[in-house]
Formats: C-alpha cells, sequence, structure tokens
C-alpha cells in the first residue's frame, strides 16, 4: 500500500492537506522497516524553511519530530535530542497523546545510544504511560522491548524479561517482523550476559530470520549479526581454552579429538567473520558509520585472538576514527581498549627490543587511560568495567609490573559487576585477579595486613579478598568438592562457587 501511494507522497506540496500529518506517518513507517532515511530525505525537501514559518503550531511541531527521527537515523543523536526537547518543552500543545508519547519514546532512545540510560529510561517509562492511556497496546509493546533493556542494564533481569513476554504476547499475531526480532535480540543479549552463549546464539539467529522476513537488508538484521559473531567469537575461546588445557595437561595435541575442536574452532571464526562482512554490507548500504565501527572492533578482536596484532590495531584506529566522527564515546571507548590490548600483546609477547616495549608498554597505558576516561563519561557499568579491566592487564603486564594499581583496578570492575553476570567480562576479571595474586605473592598480602597496611580498602573489601585466597585451597584440599568447602568453613555452596568462579576454577556452563 505504502509503495503504491509512494508517487503521490513524493509530489506531496506543503499546502496540501494534513501534509505534515502524512510526512509524520511516512517517518513512522520507515521506523518499523519501510524504505529508509533516504526516502524520507526527498520528502523533506519540499518542506523549506520559507513555508514552515507559516505553518501552523501543531504541524510545525510535527515537522520537527519529523526532523529529530531523521536525525536519529543518521546518527546525529546530540541533534535528534535538541529537536526533541523543543517539541517538549511545548508538550501541552501537542494536538494528541499519541504524539506525545512518540517524542518521549523516540527521545529515549537517543540517549540510550549516548549511553545515558538514566535520563533513557525516564522518557521511555513515560513514553509507555502514555501509550497506555492512550490506550495504544501495539505502541505499548514496542517501547516495552526498549524499556526492557534498560532495565537490564540496571540489573532487574527478571522484570526485563516479564516485559518482553508481555510485548511479546501482544505482537505474536502481528507481522511486526522488527520489534519481535528485537524481542529475540534483546532475548539473546540477557543471556549472553549469564554465559550461556549456545542459548544467545539461537535467539540471535531467530531475530536474523525475523528481521529478514520485513526486510533482508534492515539496519536491525545487521545489528543482530554482529551479537551472533560476537557469541561465535566467545563459543571458539571456550573451545580455545580446552586444546590448550589439554596441551598443558599433557593431553594428546594431535588426536582426533583435538583435531576436532580445532576445526569447530575455525569453523566457529570463519562464521563469525562471515556474519561481520553481511552486517557490514548491510551498514555499508545506508551510511551506518556507527554499524560499521562496530563491525571493525569486532573483526579487531578476531584479528587479535588469532595473534594479528596489527590487523587488530588497524581495525581498532579505524573504529575510533568513525566513533570521533560521530561522537559516539561508547565506540571510542571500546576501540582504545581494543588497541591498548593488541599493544598490550607486544609486550606480554616480547615483540621487539627493550627500547620497543617501552613504546608499546606507554602506548597501552595512554589508550587504557583514554578508553577508561571516555567510558566513565558514559552510565555504560560493563564498558567502564571493561575499561578498568583493561588498565589493571596494562599495570600488571611485565613492563609496569604496578601490582598495587592492577589490584585497585580489579577492585573497581568487580564493583560494577552486576547479580548474574557469568561472561567473559567476569572471565577476564578472574584471569587479571589470578595474575595478581601468582605475581605479587599470597604472603606479602597478608602480612601487609596483618601489620595494618590496608590502603583504602573497606573490610568488606578484605574480606572478600582473603576469601579468594583461602577457599581455592580448601577446596583443592577438598578434593575438589563444594559442598565439602561450604561445610568445612560454615558458608553457603552459592559462595563457595561464586569465589572459584571468579578464581577461575570452575567453568560457566
Amino acid at each position: 500500500m505504502l509503495e503504491g501511494a509512494r508517487p503521490l507522497l513524493e509530489r506531496l506540496k506543503p499546502e496540501a492537506p494534513q501534509a505534515v500529518r502524512l510526512l509524520l506517518l511516512a517517518a513512522q513507517w520507515i521506523d518499523v522497516g519501510y524504505r529508509d532515511h533516504c526516502f524520507l530525505d526527498s520528502l523533506l525537501q519540499r518542506f523549506p524553511a520559507t513555508c514552515r514559518r507559516l505553518l501552523c503550531i501543531d504541524d510545525y511541531l510535527r515537522l520537527r519530530m519529523v526532523d529529530a527521527f531523521r536525525a536519529l537515523s543518521v546518527e546525529d543523536v546530540d541533534l535528534a535530542i535538541d529537536s526533541l526537547e523543543l517539541v517538549l518543552r511545548a508538550e501541552a500543545d501537542l494536538p494528541d497523546a499519541s504524539l506525545s508519547a512518540l517524542a518521549h519514546f523516540w527521545k529515549g532512545r537517543a540517549h540510550r545510544r549516548k549511553g545515558e540510560y538514566e535520563t533513557s529510561l525516564q522518557h521511555t517509562v513515560r513514553a509507555r504511560e502514555i501509550a497506555q492511556k492512550v490506550p495504544d497496546d501495539v505502541l505499548t509493546a514496542v517501547i516495552q522491548i526498549h524499556e526492557s533493556w534498560l532495565l537490564f542494564q540496571e540489573g532487574h533481569r527478571r522484570e526485563a524479561q516479564r516485559l518482553l513476554a508481555h510485548a511479546e504476547h501482544v505482537l505474536k499475531e502481528t507481522d511486526h517482523y522488527i520489534a519481535l526480532g528485537n524481542i529475540e535480540s534483546a532475548r539473546g543479549r540477557i543471556v549472553r550476559r549469564a554465559g550461556e552463549y549456545g542459548r544467545a546464539l539461537e535467539h540471535f539467529e531467530r531475530a536474523n530470520a525475523l528481521y529478514a522476513q520485513g526486510d533482508s537488508g534492515h539496519l536491525n538484521l545487521a545489528r543482530a549479526l554482529v551479537n551472533a559473531a560476537y557469541v561465535r567469537r566467545l563459543l571458539a575461546l571456550q573451545i580455545r581454552r580446552r586444546i590448550d588445557s589439554r596441551r598443558h595437561n599433557g593431553g594428546a595435541g594431535s588426536g582426533s579429538g583435538s583435531a576436532s575442536l580445532r576445526a569447530r574452532y575455525q569453523e566457529l571464526s570463519g562464521a563469525a567473520i562471515d556474519d561481520l562482512q553481511q552486517a557490514r554490507q548491510i551498514y555499508a548500504l545506508h551510511g551506518h558509520t556507527g554499524g560499521i565501527g562496530n563491525v571493525l572492533f569486532n573483526l579487531g578482536l578476531l584479528y587479535l585472538d588469532g595473534g594479528d596484532i596489527d590487523h587488530a590495531g588497524r581495525q581498532a584506529q579505524e573504529a575510533y576514527t568513525l566513533g570521533v566522527e560521530k561522537n559516539d564515546h561508547i565506540l571510542m571507548a571500546r576501540a582504545r581498549i581494543l588497541q591498548s590490548a593488541a599493544e598490550n600483546a607486544r609486550v606480554e609477547e616480547q615483540l621487539g627490543e627493550d627500547v620497543d616495549m617501552a613504546v608499546y608498554a606507554n602506548r597501552a597505558r595512554e589508550e587504557s587511560e583514554e578508553a577508561l576516561a571516555l567510558a566513565r563519561g558514559t552510565q555504560n557499568r560493563r564498558l567502564t568495567a571493561g575499561a578498568w579491566i583493561a588498565r589493571g592487564f596494562i599495570a600488571a603486564n611485565d613492563f609496569f609490573q604496578d601490582w598495587e594499581l592492577a589490584r585497585r583496578c580489579a577492585s573497581e570492575a568487580a564493583g560494577l559487576a552486576g547479580p548474574g553476570e557469568n561472561d567473559h567480562l567476569t572471565e577476564d576479571l578472574a584471569t587479571l585477579k589470578s595474575k595478581i595474586v601468582r605475581a605479587s605473592g599470597i604472603s606479602d598480602t597478608l602480612r601487609c595486613w596483618s601489620e595494618g597496611m590496608v590502603g583504602d580498602k573497606t573490610f568488606q573489601q578484605i574480606t572478600e579478598e582473603f576469601a579468594e585466597i583461602v577457599i581455592p585451597k580448601v577446596w583443592l584440599r577438598e578434593d575438589r568438592k563444594v559442598s565439602r568447602v561450604a561445610e568445612r568453613l560454615s558458608i553457603s555452596p552459592k559462595k563457595v562457587r561464586r569465589i572459584l568462579q571468579n578464581a577461575g576454577l570452575r567453568s560457566r556452563s
């Protein structure tokens, strides 16, 4: 129907009855999968500044909402926020409540892209409350999908899952492929956070299939492909750890079992690259800079996993440049974390002369500090935790060996971990803690505590560190039985498991 009406829309004149209403409706249809911002641009050209001054207040506010959506579509988030703030300052003059709900909803999405989650949640909740009063069940369900992710970011996993289930119940009989795909994508990210990578991949693949039903070149499909690639990489890393463990434990490195694992590792890595290449094609089709930046970041991670430090560094620098272009602090921080990891890998692998080590180490330090500053400028706690971990690894490398700073970084990262999180970030933190304990020595730590030298740690932090020293040792003495450790130390099995997982001594299946 929209395609049939397209010739009429393309001839739309500002003085035509309901012209601006039609323009805003076109923007809303584009939001749910019809064409893209290029089509909207062709319509907006027919509403120059000279005609805008003649519009009534209702139509002028509608037109500013179209401007805001167009800005959001081309990643000019600040301009979108400015336009929507103008609309919402005149909220009492908006002709109907649905427009008010839409303005709050779009503004919430804009703040979410900037990592301003508290403000985003405020506008998203307000949009949902207005939509419920209208009532508009479909709009309410679509808003709840976004609200669920923001609640999950705050650690409210059950409430997030409940909202997704409610939204799915409302939308399951519709052909709203984008919203239904968003539900599967959100579920994939939630279970990924719990370390359930296999289930996460299933959700992302279902999201891909739903998006493709509506438009095989939709931006949301590209995003789900990037998420799927990220999970495939994490699954590949799990397999590589199994291969390394067999080798270190004297297992047959060339047996049929190891060969099968290596084949699976290559399969997952190759599939991840395929996903990213397809995503990049979609993003390039739409000129979506931020999406291309995320593809480059994930490609860089895969290169670093494979030991290709030069390619990893180049991908990270390209991603950072794109982040600067769009003032995307989240992408910039991620790119700097990857760059610091690449430089740190040169230090750890002793790639070069002594003078080179100093250059690599100091460059890694500078990049990790910039990543931390960028991350702390957002409300993305996991990004900030990842930046602290990156800084900790550099403090603990062979060049700096600054164990006190490494401990502080690990402590800051641990404080940002949310309940029920059990993924790669907690594994990285456990690896950092293990490295600190191995290098700095347990006896030195206990001696400092016995002399009252606790630094700026609280008693709770000291207690936690002591548990991380004692519980793994008792676990080994008690034949690796969690129940026996819990009985021996009169603590809960849940705490024993958590400490062992943090120390990297139990798998996160």
